[in-house]
């Protein structure tokens, strides 16, 4: 099947809008349904109301990952906050572009946010999109194109950043551990940071005792400034 142009650019097309007849969502952790081998799954946290638009956070897996991993690390701070969770899976072991350009996990996030923006009414001025390792290797490259669209990115333990150019400047929060021995931190975070800050980002940036992990400070840091 042919990928379409925007797609290759790495450019989403779906957006929040009205829903007139919202549905009532029931709480807690569902697949996706959109793929029978590699899919994904979101989260609705209890106590939403269908009638008020949601704040959303797009999780993207690191390599060799699954969608409940994302879930797992985002649930508390999605259930204290009342933030639906999406979190689509790869296509492959990891993001497309990470492995020779952007295409086919493109189009499957955008099918992703599509559901679930036809699930709940989301608030257009409170989309995030994160990741971990190669997800936010990812998300720092796809959330920059798609400026427009996400107006927070986190990213934990970043690799790198594909080089892009957008007129939309989301708010960008990095954190890694300074002992990472997989992406270590030197040739990561400590360029990726200063490069963004240089090119007019707002980049909140922690460093933490620690490996390749994410220390659930870490993401409650990022909720609550994505949330105030």
């Amino acid at each position: 099947m042919a990928v379409s142009t925007d797609y290759i650019l790495g450019r989403l097309r779906a957006r929040p809008n009205k829903i007139a007849a919202p549905p009532t969502v029931m709480p807690g952790r569902r697949p996706l349904g959109l793929d029978s081998q590699r899919d994904g799954a979101f989260l609705v946290p209890a106590g939403l109301d269908p009638a008020r638009p949601a704040p959303l956070i797009v999780a993207l897996h690191g390599a060799g990952g699954i969608a409940m991993q994302l879930l797992d690390l985002m649930a508390v701070q999605a259930e204290s906050h009342g933030v639906i969770v999406l979190a689509p899976e790869s296509r492959g072991s990891t993001w497309d572009m990470i492995q020779g350009g952007y295409g086919p996990d493109v189009a499957f996030i955008d099918r992703a946010l599509a559901k679930i923006f036809q699930l709940h009414p989301i608030d257009p001025s409170r989309v995030a999109l994160s990741g971990f390792s190669d997800g936010a290797s990812y998300g720092l490259s796809l959330g920059v194109i798609n400026g427009e669209l996400f107006d927070h990115i986190f990213a934990f333990s970043p690799g790198f950043m594909a080089p892009t150019s957008t007129a939309d400047t989301p708010q960008i929060f990095v954190s890694h551990g300074i002992h990472d021995e997989v992406l270590p931190i030197d040739p990561c975070s400590r360029r990726i940071v200063p490069a963004l800050r240089q090119a007019g980002y707002d980049v909140e940036y922690h460093e933490f005792e620690g490996g390749h992990v994410v220390p659930p400070d870490m993401v409650e840091r990022a909720v609550v400034r994505f949330l105030a």
